[in-house]
């Protein structure tokens, strides 16, 4: 039976001897944990010799001695030649150091692991029989699968220092979460949710998983900020993983900011995991591009609380993409204020409701009548508005039947 164990390597020398294909894969793992690494061989791939010149590690072309050894914490025997390489295991094992042999995994005392990583966790998969990457790889690949669509409860089981971790959800589609938002909420002990974007991610949450409502609406915020802050802290303060579940990125038009300053101000840890903002991805997935080559080479987020001002105002007039998001109530005003800054009353909308969602409608108008039909077609938050030439609701299918097809 082979014992598994985790080793630190950070800050701590690693020995490569070899810098062939095998070598330069394992390089890498070995930087990624932050190692010391000395690589010594005659001839290197370029990717040892790059890595050597932007001073990620260092190389020596010559043959491997029982000297290099001396100061190693583990190391890799990788050369072409098997019999170096056993030699290598040898010192190693004469040294009381931990060696991978990659000619002969039954002649090191190491063997390296197929790894995949969740959050604080690490899952390692190793062969006790015979090496067989393959195999091993396999298997790491479907128990990655299975922690990453939150299959499993990850929560901590001893108490320690509590923590925040502030995930964005996306823009209503529980599938255009982040994989490391799904872990973040499989971690939690304590959700902390939105109106937005959050409802079907919850039901995956574990029914012993306290979930806190503070989801605002246009007219209604039952929790103000201060006390979403306080409850955020408190919850961290009490030795829990608390994750704040916000709609598409928590930094865009999000309040993210004000939260972790809160955290970090109460001495707090905080973990921010970025979201698919709504203001690219809802248009996106209504067929709308924010961007779009001879037509828009750029695009202004903003606020509907914000109004119209003078730089929403001013790119509509240029003919620079304005999405505006939380903007139904301010509607009338942003359309009155692009008018009169000069923006043409031709100027396509499309205003996209509930987007990603099951519940989706897109309304399309323009300067001129956008107005009149969100009040006819009942139109309601959430939505995203688009102003700009990439709105127009025949532009996907004009492009493509411009595009010259190849016989």
């Amino acid at each position: 039976m082979t014992a598994l164990f985790g080793i630190d390597l950070k800050g701590r020398r690693v020995l490569v001897a070899g810098a062939g294909n095998v070598a330069s894969r394992r390089v890498k793992r070995f930087l990624a944990e932050g190692a010391r690494v000395a690589v010594v061989a005659p001839v290197a791939s370029d990717d040892i010799v790059r890595l050597a010149q932007h001073g990620d590690l260092t190389w020596e072309a010559r043959a491997v001695t029982p000297a290099d050894l001396d100061d190693a914490w583990f190391v890799l025997a990788a050369t072409s030649d098997p019999a170096v390489n056993d030699a290598v295991a040898g010192w190693a094992e004469e040294r009381r150091v931990f060696c991978i042999d990659a000619s002969d995994a039954s002649r090191g005392t190491a063997r390296q692991a197929a790894v995949s990583r969740h959050g604080e966790l690490a899952v390692g998969v190793i062969s006790t029989d015979r090496p067989d990457p393959k195999r091993i790889r396999a298997v790491r690949d479907a128990i990655a699968a299975h922690l990453d669509t939150g299959g499993a409860d990850l929560r901590r089981r001893r108490t320690g220092a509590g923590r925040v971790i502030l995930v964005g959800a996306g823009p209503g589609d529980p599938g255009l979460i982040t994989v490391r938002g799904r872990q973040a909420l499989a971690e939690a002990d304590v959700v902390v949710t939105d109106r937005l974007g959050t409802t079907e991610l919850l039901v995956t949450v574990p029914y012993d998983v306290e979930v806190i409502n503070v989801g605002k609406s246009p007219d209604r915020h039952p929790v103000p900020q201060d006390e979403i802050n306080r409850i955020l802290v408190s919850h961290a303060r009490e030795g829990r993983t608390v994750v704040r579940l916000k709609g598409g990125d928590p930094f865009v038009l999000g309040r993210g900011g004000e939260e972790v300053h809160a955290c970090l101000e109460a001495g707090v840890p905080v973990e921010v995991v970025p979201g698919v903002t709504s203001a690219l991805s809802v248009p996106a997935r209504a067929g709308i591009p924010v961007t779009q080559r001879g037509l828009s080479t750029a695009v202004l987020v903003t606020s509907g609380h914000a109004g119209a001002d003078a730089t929403s105002v001013a790119a509509m007039a240029h003919g620079t993409t304005v999405v505006v998001l939380m903007g139904v109530a301010a509607l009338p005003d942003i359309v009155e204020a692009g008018l009169a800054g000069g923006a043409a009353p031709d100027t396509p909308v499309a205003i996209v409701e509930s987007g990603t969602t099951a519940d989706e409608r897109v309304t399309h108008g323009t300067l001129a009548d956008i107005v009149l039909i969100a009040g006819e077609t009942g139109v309601k938050p959430p939505a995203v508005i688009v102003i700009g030439n990439v709105a127009r609701p025949d532009l996907l299918a004009s492009q493509i039947a411009a595009t010259p097809r190849r016989e």
